[in-house]
């Protein structure tokens, strides 16, 4: 199963063979315990439960639920779907960076910086209404309740929140695995600030 919980570090550059600059975004992977083991008799569906990190302060119930793998605390929890022919984990597993090598496909999901109450030009793309000849509405999304059928149809791109949405980028490189510091180097940007959580995953 080649698929890990990290933290987004930032962006840096590594040099490659040719002396050309990669741009890469660093990730920490420490770890990840398995908490939980999911089975099609029981849950309708075959999947590991992961923790990773700490956290100073949890609930009692979640307490009680990382104690049957053995940890004290975790401070993101996510699950992977495990195929046919897959082999099943146990409580207190490890799964840790070994499962990545260099040159490998991914696709890496996370949640895109919130950028607050956007206009439809910076939301959308909109260009915008003439600058000239009388036109005091430039930056505004023009009429939005037509003639027929005299509503605002569902979908309608108009202002509101921007960013904090999960996205998943697929198909970046692998260009350096580092297990000693725990560190993944993957080619290009990922989405989310730095600090948050991003699932790793194997390109299908």
């Amino acid at each position: 199963m080649k698929a890990i919980l990290g933290t987004k570090i930032g962006m840096t550059q590594l040099f490659g063979p040719d002396g050309k600059a990669i741009p890469v975004t660093l990730i920490y992977a420490e770890p990840n315990v398995v908490t939980q083991v999911k089975s099609t008799e029981k849950d309708g569906y075959r999947a590991v439960q992961v923790g990773v990190g700490a956290k100073r302060a949890i609930s009692k119930p979640l307490t009680g639920h990382l104690k049957k793998a053995g940890l004290a605390s975790a401070r993101f929890l996510g699950e992977f779907r495990l195929e046919d022919g897959e082999v099943d984990w146990q409580p207190g597993a490890k799964i840790d960076l070994s499962v990545f090598q260099e040159g490998d496909r991914v696709q890496v999901t996370g949640v895109s910086k919130g950028k607050g109450f956007a206009g439809v030009i910076k939301r959308h793309g909109f260009h915008g209404s003439p600058a000239t000849h009388g036109t005091d509405h430039q930056r505004q999304p023009g009429s939005i309740g037509p003639q027929r059928p005299q509503r605002v149809i569902k979908g309608k791109k108009l202002p509101g929140r921007l960013g904090g949405a999960t996205r998943t980028v697929k198909n970046l490189k692998i260009i350096k695995v580092d297990p000693e510091r725990q560190l993944l180097a993957i080619r290009g940007a990922v989405p989310g600030p730095n600090k948050s959580l991003v699932i790793i995953r194997g390109q299908v």
